[in-house]
């Protein structure tokens, strides 16, 4: 199957870890390093709606800019845009099949829509 997606960052082990699931299960999808490729609003607005998470769960909390940004108290749009300028905020990875869209925390999640 080569109509599946990964948004993909090769230093994350979680992502890493998603990337051979899929293989293990036939899956050679479309890797899009989204650091390098980042989405458009448009599509990261689908991809967190297709997922069935709110917005906030697509942001990486962790990372230094989210608090440098002030971003605790943005809103679903301050956030989107905030991703869109800076896709290191985006949590990764997100996984789009035939079947769905999952973000992959936890990898199992992926698992659901093979």
């Amino acid at each position: 199957m080569t109509d599946s997606t990964i948004y993909h960052n090769p230093r994350c082990s979680t992502s890493r870890k998603t990337l051979e699931l899929l293989r293990e299960n036939g899956i050679e999808p479309t890797v899009v390093q989204y650091l390098k490729t980042p989405p458009s609003r448009a599509d990261l607005e689908k991809m967190i709606r297709d997922a069935g998470i709110d917005v906030r769960t697509a942001v990486r909390k962790k990372e230094a800019l989210y608090g440098e940004l002030g971003l605790a108290d943005a809103s679903d749009d301050e956030l989107l845009d905030a991703m869109v300028e800076h896709p290191i905020l985006i949590e990764r990875p997100f996984v789009v099949t035939p079947k769905g869209t999952r973000l992959a925390r936890p990898i199992d999640a992926v698992r659901e829509i093979l």
